[in-house]
């Protein structure tokens, strides 16, 4: 029968202990402590090897508890193994936090309580004086522009949120906010589609905030938050009749140098769908990609993203064109065979703060994972 007669740690040893065997040496055991046939595991035991008794030692009341009953042996083999993980590995393993995708949706609420969003309307107005309110205290730029589209010039506005980073370089963190002109008339709210995501990069800014408070900037690169316009078509999805707020911009940041800056640029597109399916878009950068699989698998999301893939044009290609490691994280399964999108029936009952709370998880590791390259 084997005893144990010391269990140590890279620590200084437990309390309880024998500095040496009556009559072998010492033998460590590894993570396996034999009692008869049966093994335990444990972790970092010696032990004497074939002895009755127990040796004489300064913690002599612990080890005669030790030599009661196989019972006792057990007990105090647990109440050790449970002192090491109480006394070390908290020190080591602090409890992993997940984003608050309650407060996204939260959001995203307010935001869709404004009502159908489409340019030119009340309620474009509207959701543009909201973002300027929710960042008013933030290094804010209102891109505004022209666009020429199938029903004359249309006023449109991007806005821009800048949080300083610490490295040299930008990731940018990218949306739509408003909704279909050409569905004007159903009362379409997109709660999923511009408005689930407007909630999560408007939770995702709190974060940055209290980072930014606490350190005066962000330990990686600077993160900047993009609430494009006009990604929705006019009247019919073309080259030239959608995302016009991205190519606006990529072309107005290549003229100027920006595009130079951006380590990446992650595109959030109608992922707050209580089903969640987010697809490998086949023109993303592939080590985007890569990083986002492993962020998901950080926190056993792997079956929520990436289990079927497809080409998407969307506001991520403007950028794409022009060299930009890219991805658009976007579920278009959204209702049985896709029935709700681009319907009245996308509306908040839809989406879940689950789902918010995987994509947040998985954005804020991809852009830990992108400030260690």
């Amino acid at each position: 029968m084997t005893r144990i007669v010391r269990i140590t740690h890279p620590h200084p040893p437990l309390p309880f202990y024998v500095p040496q065997c009556a009559t072998e040496p010492m033998r460590t055991l590894g993570e396996v402590v034999l009692e008869g046939r049966n093994p335990f595991i444990l972790s970092n035991i010696e032990a004497c090897p074939g002895e009755d008794s127990i040796p004489q030692s300064q913690n002599s009341a612990a080890l005669r508890a030790v030599k009661g009953s196989i019972f006792r042996v057990y007990a105090h083999f647990f109440a050790a193994f449970a002192a090491v993980i109480v006394l070390f590995f908290p020190l080591n393993l602090p409890a992993q936090t997940h984003f608050n995708g309650a407060k996204a949706l939260e959001y995203a609420r307010q935001f869709v309580a404004i009502g159908p969003r489409w340019p030119t309307s009340q309620g474009h107005t509207q959701a543009e004086a909201f973002l300027r309110g929710q960042f008013k205290h933030d290094q804010l730029e209102e891109d505004t522009f022209t666009a020429n589209t199938p029903i004359g010039p249309v006023a449109m506005r991007n806005f821009i949120v800048r949080f300083p980073g610490k490295k040299d370089g930008v990731i940018v963190l990218g949306t739509h906010y408003e909704t279909n002109y050409w569905l004007r008339n159903i009362n379409f709210v997109g709660a999923n589609d511009g408005g689930s995501t407007t909630g999560l990069l408007l939770a995702i800014a709190d974060q940055l905030r209290t980072e930014i408070a606490r350190n005066k900037a962000l330990e990686g690169y600077s993160i900047w938050l993009v609430f494009f316009d006009g990604e929705e078509a006019i009247q019919s999805w073309s080259a030239s009749d959608s995302t016009y707020g991205s190519r606006h911009l990529a072309a107005k940041w290549g003229r100027d140098g920006t595009l130079g800056r951006i380590k990446a640029f992650i595109l959030a597109d109608m992922i707050g769908d209580k089903d969640l399916d987010i697809q490998r878009e086949t023109r993303s950068s592939d080590w985007l990609v890569s990083l986002m699989t492993q962020a998901a698998k950080k926190f056993g999301y792997d079956r929520f993203f990436f289990q079927t893939e497809g080409p998407v044009e969307d506001d991520h290609m403007a950028f794409v064109q022009r060299g930009v490691p890219s991805i658009d994280v976007i579920d278009l399964d959204y209702g049985p065979n896709n029935s709700y999108h681009h319907t009245a029936q996308d509306t908040m009952d839809k989406i879940t703060a689950r789902s918010l709370t995987i994509d947040g998880d998985v954005f804020l590791e991809t852009i830990r994972l992108i400030d260690l390259r």
